[in-house]
């Protein structure tokens, strides 16, 4: 049975299938960073102020974002492995239920914009740049519903193992973006000047023609045509919905416990002063760039390890799973080597400030540090998402995070006056502790796919 797992024939195809899924995954990730980039660009030409506004709106959309966007990752899980048990039937009556999960998700997030920009006084924000937040909050909001809805059509189409429309509808929003969002935020062709309010709008019309294009894609493909995703209106069903969320939730609780962790640390180093601050954010910019390629190969092993379970094919479980762990390991290895060697040239494409760029050079060494265990704990998360493993993973991210990362950084970074240094040894801890948590949890749960009876595939 081990041969059988490591077989190069088959092992070699695994490999192949997984980087084929990953690579559109990666790329629609970067656009996905891109967008953010380019509404900085934007509102940094319009003004500092506006900068900030945009900065502080960002932050307030898509830290809460990561829940609805992590618990509708449980459709790709299900989607792949009805598709590997051979009941394509049963996809589309799923998928229609996601929508109404989508749409309800996407409502409380609009809820929660709505009234977030008036708590800003109270988090300290300055007086001048809350009116921006809050036009950018309230204008954004409006798009929420239709990125809830493309993610579930994403999900759908990536546990199809089809992961091209996540890359070319993340790069033609991009293009769609700034046009838009120029026009909008300076007051061109007849516009109004808007400034910060101008590009929450800007990227509320984008998401609505990314969701709608989307749509138009899944009715009239071909490939889909089978599933008959929208060939009748079905009312909200309970029992889906429910297990979506049993699966999903505490995928998305994870995402924002890790995310919280990489943003409570930027506000605790942001107290040391500007150049600690200025020089994290270089370094964790640079190390989020890195972590797409990862993700991107998570995305795709969560596909290959549900289709492997629908089939009841247990080696192939361990297969995709192998396979995955390996490309991680050499693109981390590629990142981490980049890093070691390169620091110096990339941190000088970010700034002049010769403190600053210090600084960052020396957390850029932190972050090759954490390009492994970074690498394995998302891959170990991704393969567990296969298996619909995901109560147990929560929990020890959140141990990992914020028992052990958390606490570590704040005791040697503010507590002995380690400064970021101190901080970012918390990271590698945390997340050198979800790699070694995540990968056993995965190899006692493998264990039990062992148990079933493999196909002859």
């Amino acid at each position: 049975m081990s041969s059988s797992i490591v077989s190069p024939a088959r092992f070699g195809a695994e490999v192949r299938a997984t980087a084929t899924l990953a690579l559109p995954l990666v790329l629609g990730h970067v656009s996905t960073g891109l967008i953010g980039f380019v509404d900085n660009v934007i509102a940094g030409h319009h003004g500092t102020q506006t900068l900030a506004s945009v900065t502080v709106g960002t932050a307030l959309l898509w830290l809460p974002m990561m829940v609805p966007i992590g618990t509708l990752i449980s459709l790709t899980a299900s989607v792949s492995q009805l598709n590997g048990a051979g009941r394509r039937d049963e996809i589309g009556p799923l998928f229609r239920q996601a929508l109404w999960l989508s749409l309800a998700l996407g409502t409380l997030m609009f809820a929660f914009l709505s009234l977030a920009p008036y708590a800003l006084a109270a988090f300290g924000i300055a007086p001048e740049i809350i009116p921006g937040a809050k036009a950018f909050l309230h204008g954004i909001r409006w798009g929420v519903p239709a990125l809830t809805l493309y993610f579930c059509m994403r999900y759908l189409s990536e546990g199809m193992h089809w992961t091209l429309p996540t890359m070319l509808l993340g790069f033609g929003g991009l293009l769609v973006l700034g046009p838009i969002g120029y026009v909008l935020t300076f007051g061109k062709l007849g516009f109004a000047e808007m400034g910060a309010g101008g590009l929450g709008v800007a990227s509320a019309i984008t998401m609505w023609l990314q969701a709608t294009a989307f749509a138009v894609y899944l009715w009239h493909a071909k490939r889909f045509a089978a599933l008959r995703l929208f060939s009748h209106f079905e009312r909200p069903r309970w029992a889906p919905i429910r297990q979506l969320l049993r699966t999903g939730l505490p995928i998305g609780i994870t995402v924002l416990m890790e995310g919280g962790l990489f943003i409570a640390t930027a506000l605790l180093i942001a107290r040391l002063g500007a150049i600690p601050a200025a020089a994290h954010q270089i370094a964790i910019n640079v190390s989020a760039l890195c972590f797409m390629i990862p993700m991107g190969v998570a995305e795709a092993t969560t596909v290959r390890v549900g289709h492997a379970v629908g089939q009841r094919n247990a080696l192939g479980v361990r297969r995709a799973a192998h396979a995955g762990y390996l490309i991680v390991l050499a693109t981390q290895a590629l990142s981490a080597l980049a890093l070691l060697l390169g620091h110096d040239a990339v941190v000088s494409l970010y700034t002049r400030d010769a403190a600053v760029a210090a600084l960052a050079g020396t957390l850029l060494l932190f972050a090759a540090a954490f390009q492994f265990p970074d690498g394995i704990q998302v891959l170990s998360a991704g393969a567990l998402r296969g298996l619909k493993d995901t109560r147990v993973p929560m929990w020890l991210a959140a141990f990992s995070y914020w028992g052990l990362g958390m606490p570590l950084g704040a005791g040697l970074g503010l507590g002995l006056g380690w400064g970021p240094q101190g901080m970012w040894l918390g990271l590698i801890l945390g997340l050198t502790a979800a790699a070694v948590l995540m990968s056993w949890r995965f190899r006692s749960s493998s264990r039990r796919e062992l148990s079933i009876p493999h196909s002859a595939a």
